[in-house]
């Protein structure tokens, strides 16, 4: 038995296939498979049920994960201990980002790190929140800057920087642009442009919408909110952003959306992080401090 071995089965356990697995391990597809059925085999039990597309856990299987889970941490644990006693940093952090992330406290905190710690290799994984929160929880990544209306699984530290509502975005000439605030009513009736589902704006629309009993469907949908923006000052529509995000644009009003649920923005990592991704934490940290956001 191997750790890789175990590494990959709780890869396809939690990804759900042998591809996906392979994926964000970044690995052959061949190889992944190959090492659980070895495993199996050195194990005397078969672990995964094997479909055309995707795998379950057998009855063995989900038996023995929580034990190889268990064992990957001990030895994560172990390289910790062993870093933090030689007083080196290395090694490697998977950093998660929201699409298109210029905040400039984080540019100049990964810049920091990276001349402060240049033993460490660091990989960046850009995704919609919830693919970023999901990674971490399946420890795909080390430490994640996420967007998210909810609250955050227990599993995980996070250190919030922003908690907002949402605002409608549009043009100064708009007939809105001296209204009080606007409801779910008034933005279903007309074009809405949004951040895709899995975004923690898009997430807060929805629930804002439900607890209104008011259904909008987004007519655009961009991953940047500097296209939305620019498509509300040619006039495409309403952009549902948060004033954050607006940034005080010229030739743009924003106007509250009554009763919005709130968005937060927040630095999330793993509960046990290793000394390279708690370094990163520290630092990012450091420069992504509440007080940019009020």
């Amino acid at each position: 038995m191997e750790l890789h071995q175990l590494r990959y089965l709780v890869a396809v356990a939690d990804h759900g296939s042998f591809t996906a697995a392979a994926e964000a391990l970044h690995v052959a597809q061949s190889g992944v498979s190959a090492q659980v059925a070895k495993l199996e085999r050195e194990l005397g039990h078969r672990l995964l049920e094997r479909a055309s597309r995707t795998v379950r856990l057998t009855t063995e299987g989900a038996e023995l994960l929580p034990h190889a889970r268990a064992a990957l941490g001990a030895v994560e644990t172990v390289r910790t201990v062993a870093d933090e006693l030689t007083g080196v940093v290395r090694g490697h952090v998977r950093l998660g980002t929201v699409i298109g992330c210029t905040i400039p406290g984080y540019l100049a905190g990964f810049a920091e790190f990276r001349a402060a710690h240049p033993a460490v290799t660091v990989e960046v994984t850009e995704g919609n929140s919830d693919e970023l929160i999901a990674d971490l929880m399946t420890g795909a990544l080390d430490v994640a800057l996420v967007a998210h209306a909810g609250s955050l699984p227990g599993d995980l530290a996070a250190h919030r920087l922003i908690r907002e509502p949402l605002t409608a975005v549009i043009p100064e000439s708009h007939e809105w642009a001296e209204a009080p605030s606007i409801t779910c009513a008034d933005l279903a009736g007309t074009t809405v442009l949004c951040l895709p589902s899995g975004t923690g704006v898009r997430t807060a629309l929805t629930m804002t919408c439900a607890a209104e009993r008011v259904t909008v469907e987004p007519a655009v949908q961009a991953h940047s909110p500097e296209a939305l923006l620019a498509l509300a000052a040619a006039g495409a529509g309403v952009a549902v952003l948060t004033a954050s995000m607006a940034g005080g644009r010229p030739g743009l009003s924003t106007v509250p959306i009554a009763r919005s649920a709130r968005t937060n923005l927040s630095l999330a990592t793993r509960a046990a992080p290793s000394a390279a991704a708690g370094a990163m934490t520290r630092t990012l940290r450091e420069h992504l401090t509440p007080e940019q956001y009020r």
